[in-house]
Parts: structure tokens; C-alpha cells; sequence
């Protein structure tokens, strides 16, 4: 999420790259039209639903193509590409689908692949990168991460851009992200027809950097044999517990309280009338169809306590959420086994006004102890829309790198211990 001097700069560049690459569609057969823009939200779509049995079907399998073109509502491009549906996995271990887009350079050579994860932070099907990818809507936010993703597409790499938030919009939810990152790779080298040795590098900021990170953290138990050589997390949301308090009364990113209300209810069936007051509950009936940048700085001021009735002062009293923020803790399930590069933004003493740098300091520090090669990088003096720049540009030559097999530039011996990440206990 860029500043505006910043966004206007990629949004330029993104402008050029859309209009001077071009990649070629993946030769296979389409079951619908390319979907364009105008087109219906994907909640709307029947192309994003599948009927059948899951059961039998393979993880990352794909079930549904069509072609797409990357463009944006007022800007068609030569770009094309392929939207695929694919069999994924819940948070709880169910089939679940949803869709990605892969995008492949026309530049031919080896495939190298990107699974790119975009912040769409959303409760909103209107956001999904799938359909944002095809011109069916956009955002500052967006367009930056089409510069981002050009970019890539420029220097040779095939890009799959997953819908990591699952049919139902569950936002910031760890290991749901994670199967679908993991799955759309699988689907997009079934889709190029191309091995699973086949490198692959994850890379995502802020909300993005929840499928990238949860993606790393699972795969040695979940997709073995994915040939995963490197990843870039920016900006991460470790453990929300922490952030919820750093984020109460803000004027800019209060309104992510009550959009992870929502995606909690979303997931874990949490009946929230129990504990929200009149006004959060208006309030997470308002947001629940936006994406963040609807919704983030729209409520100035409104604090945990503002959402609760009694008996409870906040919605860190309620055992409900405690348990589902406890259940997305990252680095709480497994670890990584392909280097790292962890980045956050650091603008005052907590951390970039809404993720904790001590929270990716103990991460990282972390994830050392337990032999991971872990690069950090802290941007200080950045909040986390200044931040993003920087890390995008630290991410291209740090994945490239592991593309090539160049040795890291780890500094575990480095960084500080952070913050405490145990489990939350009731307040």
C-alpha cells in the first residue's frame, strides 16, 4: 500500500510495462470466455463454484479454465493469460476450491515461477486479484502490485496470482492461505504443463505477505515436493493479538477491527452477538462486502472497547476471538526449509502504524534458532505504505539470487529477539 507520490511512480510504471510486454495465453482448452471487464463479481460468477465431489480429487488439481487479459478497467492490454479453478484445502483440512491466474512471458527459456500475493485484504469478491487482474475493478493499492507483477513478467518469469482468501473472503486466516498458495502453484505448473521441480519463489507484502509466509511455513508437511528456492515477506501481521491494541483508535487503520470480526465469523462460525455492541455490530455489517481500502481509515478512533458490550472491555476479553487469533499465530505450526527474506516497516516505537516490528524481529529471530536462513530488513522512519516500495525492491534482487542459486546474505547472528509470540490468554 504505497504512498501517493509513491503509487503515482508505480502506477506509471505499471501504465508502460501493461502496454509494452506481452505474454502468450496458455494453450489449453477454455471452458468460458475470457471475462473482461464488466463482467460479474466472481460472487456472482458461476465460473468460481464447482458442484462435484472434492474427495477423490487431488490437491491443487485443476478443475475449470478460461483465458483472461491483464488490464485494467480503462486500459486493455496485450497481455493474456489463464484463469484456473482448482481443488484446494479449508483451514480445517476440507476440500475447498478457488481460482488463480497465471500469467506466462513471451520471452521463451525456462520456466521460472512467481506465485505472486496481492493485498487485497478483502471481505469482497469484487477484490479478488482474478478478477482485479482482468480489469473487472482497481485501487492505488492494486495498481502498484500490477507494476510489481509486470515487472516480473518483463524479466522472464511466469507469474500465478492466487484468490488466497478462498471463495468465502477469509481475511488473514494462516493456513487456508496457505494451501491455496501452494495448491495454485500446483495447478499453474499442471496448467504449463511443466514439472514440480520447476523453481518457484513466494512473494507478497501486508495482507499478501499472510499466503507467502503461512505458504513457507507449511510446505515441507504439505506440498513436499514443490521446488520452492526462496521467499519475500513484507509487512507481516505475526500475531494479531498485538496488532488489534496497536491499531485501536488509530485515525488510518481502525477499521481493520472490525473486518477481522468478520473474517473470524467467516471461518470459525463464531456467533458475534454474543459480545459485539450495537455499534460494532453496525459497523461489521457496513464493512463486509469492501476491500481495505473501503474500510481501513474510515472509522478514526474506534478502539477494541467501542466494539464490545458487557460484560466485555475488549475484543481481546472474548475467548472466541483469543482462540482464532491464537490459531494464525505465524511460526506456531511449522518451518520453513528454503531461505527468507522478512522486511517490516518501523515509524515509531511499536512498529509501521499497523504491523509490529517486534513481531517480525521475533519471527525471524525465530525462525533462525531453527536453522532457517533468514535475511531481515527494517525500514526505519517508514510507515507501512512507505515500506512497500522499498521491500519490492529488495525482494526483486533477493529472489533473483535464489533463482540463480546465489549464496544469501543471512544476518540471523543479528537480529533481536522481538517480541513474545506464546498463545494470548483471555484479558
Amino acid at each position: 500500500m504505497p504512498t501517493r507520490g509513491r503509487a503515482n511512480g508505480l502506477r506509471a510504471a505499471a501504465v508502460s510495462l501493461l502496454l509494452l510486454l506481452s505474454v502468450t495465453a496458455v494453450s489449453v482448452p477454455a471452458a468460458h470466455a475470457d471475462p473482461g471487464p464488466g463482467s460479474p463479481i466472481p460472487s456472482a460468477d458461476p465460473f468460481y463454484t464447482y458442484d462435484g465431489s472434492l474427495t477423490d480429487i487431488d490437491r491443487g488439481a485443476v478443475l475449470r479454465t478460461r483465458p483472461m487479459t491483464f488490464q485494467t478497467p480503462t486500459i486493455t492490454t496485450p497481455i493474456t493469460g489463464t484463469q484456473v479453478l482448482y481443488r484446494t484445502t479449508d483451514q480445517f483440512g476440507a476440500g475447498a476450491v478457488t481460482v488463480a491466474t497465471v500469467l506466462r512471458p513471451l520471452v521463451p527459456g525456462p520456466t521460472k515461477l512467481i506465485s505472486y500475493h496481492m493485498a487485497y485484504d478483502a471481505l469482497g469478491s469484487q477484490c479478488d486479484p482474478s478478477y482485479v487482474l482482468s480489469g473487472g475493478s482497481t485501487s492505488t493499492i492494486a495498481e502498484a502490485e500490477q507494476a510489481v507483477i509486470a515487472g516480473y513478467l518483463a524479466a522472464g518469469y511466469t507469474v500465478v496470482a492466487p484468490d488466497y482468501e478462498g471463495e468465502d473472503l477469509e481475511w488473514t486466516i494462516g493456513r487456508q492461505s496457505g494451501y491455496a498458495a501452494l495448491d495454485g502453484i500446483r495447478a499453474a505448473e499442471a496448467l504449463l504443463g511443466v514439472p514440480a521441480s520447476t523453481p518457484v519463489g513466494l512473494l507478497g507484502y501486508s495482507g499478501g505477505s499472510v499466503p507467502t509466509q503461512w505458504g513457507a511455513e507449511i510446505a515441507p508437511a504439505y506440498a513436499p515436493e514443490l521446488n520452492i528456492v526462496g521467499v519475500a515477506a513484507g509487512g507481516l501481521p505475526v500475531d494479531l493479538a498485538h496488532n488489534l491494541p496497536y491499531v485501536s483508535g488509530s485515525k488510518q487503520w481502525a477499521g481493520v477491527i472490525p473486518a477481522l470480526v468478520v473474517a473470524y465469523q467467516r471461518t470459525y462460525d463464531i456467533d458475534t452477538s454474543t459480545f459485539l455492541s450495537a455499534e460494532g455490530q453496525q459497523i461489521t455489517n457496513a464493512v463486509s462486502s469492501l476491500c481495505i481500502a473501503e474500510f481501513a481509515s474510515d472509522y478514526p478512533g474506534l478502539t477494541n472497547a467501542d466494539m464490545v458490550k458487557a460484560p466485555y472491555t475488549s475484543l481481546l476479553d472474548v475467548p472466541q476471538v483469543v482462540d482464532a487469533i491464537n490459531d494464525n499465530i505465524m511460526g506456531s505450526q511449522g518451518t520453513p526449509d528454503v531461505p527468507m527474506l522478512l522486511a517490516v516497516g518501523h515509524a515509531n516505537a511499536i512498529g509501521d502504524t499497523v504491523m509490529i516490528t517486534g513481531d517480525v524481529q521475533a519471527l525471524a529471530h525465530e525462525y533462525c534458532r531453527r536453522g532457517v536462513d533468514v535475511t531481515y530488513a527494517q525500514y526505519n522512519g517508514l510507515t507501512h505504505q512507505e515500506a512497500f516500495p522499498p521491500f519490492e525492491a529488495q525482494a526483486f534482487p533477493y529472489l533473483t539470487a535464489r533463482f540463480a542459486g546465489l549464496p544469501t546474505l543471512s544476518n540471523c547472528a543479528t537480529i533481536p529477539v522481538g517480541n513474545s509470540l506464546a498463545p494470548a490468554t483471555v484479558q
